[in-house]
C-alpha cells in the first residue's frame, strides 16, 4: 500500500512539476492586468486622484498622483509581459509601502490591522516576483535566452 500511494504522489508531483510554469504566468497576467486597470483610472482621472492625495496629506499631490498613477499603469503593463519584472517590482513595492504610510496607516491600531491590509498583501505578491522572477514563458526570458544568459528551469 505504501508504495503505491508513494508511486502515485510521484506520479501527481511529476505532473505538477512539469505545470510549474503556469503559476508565475497566471498570477502576472491577473495581477497585471489589475495594476493596468487601476493605472488606466488614475491616468485618465488624474485631477480627482490629485485631490485625494490632497485629502491625505500627500507632499507634492499632482507630482505625487502623477508618479503614483503611471507607476501603477506601465507597472501593471510590464508585469503582465514579464518585461523587466524584477526591476518594476521595486517601485511597486516602494509606492505600497507610501500608500501604507501616507493613508492606510491612519485607520490601524495593531499588527493584525496591518496584516490584513492589502497594501501589505501586494507586498508581498511583488516580493515574490522580485525574488523569484517573472517565470518562463516572459519576455524577460526569452531576452535572457536571446542574450545567451543561463535561465533556470
Amino acid at each position: 500500500m505504501r508504495q503505491i500511494l508513494a508511486a502515485t504522489a510521484s506520479r501527481l508531483l511529476d505532473m505538477l512539476y512539469t505545470g510549474r510554469w503556469i503559476g508565475p504566468l497566471v498570477l502576472r497576467l491577473g495581477f497585471g492586468y489589475f495594476w493596468l486597470e487601476t493605472g488606466i483610472g488614475k491616468v485618465h482621472n488624474l485631477d480627482g486622484f490629485t485631490q485625494r492625495f490632497v485629502g491625505w496629506g500627500v507632499p507634492l499631490p499632482a507630482f505625487s498622483a502623477t508618479v503614483s498613477a503611471w507607476t501603477d499603469l506601465l507597472g501593471g503593463l510590464l508585469l503582465m509581459l514579464g518585461l523587466f519584472t524584477r526591476l518594476i517590482c521595486v517601485p511597486m513595492i516602494i509606492n505600497m509601502i507610501v500608500a501604507i504610510t501616507l493613508v492606510v496607516s491612519a485607520s490601524l491600531s495593531g499588527l493584525d490591522d496591518y496584516v490584513e491590509t492589502n497594501e501589505v498583501l501586494y507586498i508581498l505578491i511583488f516580493f515574490w516576483l522580485l525574488v523569484a522572477g517573472p517565470g518562463k514563458v516572459s519576455v524577460d526570458t526569452l531576452l535572457a535566452r536571446w542574450l545567451g544568459i543561463r535561465v533556470p528551469g
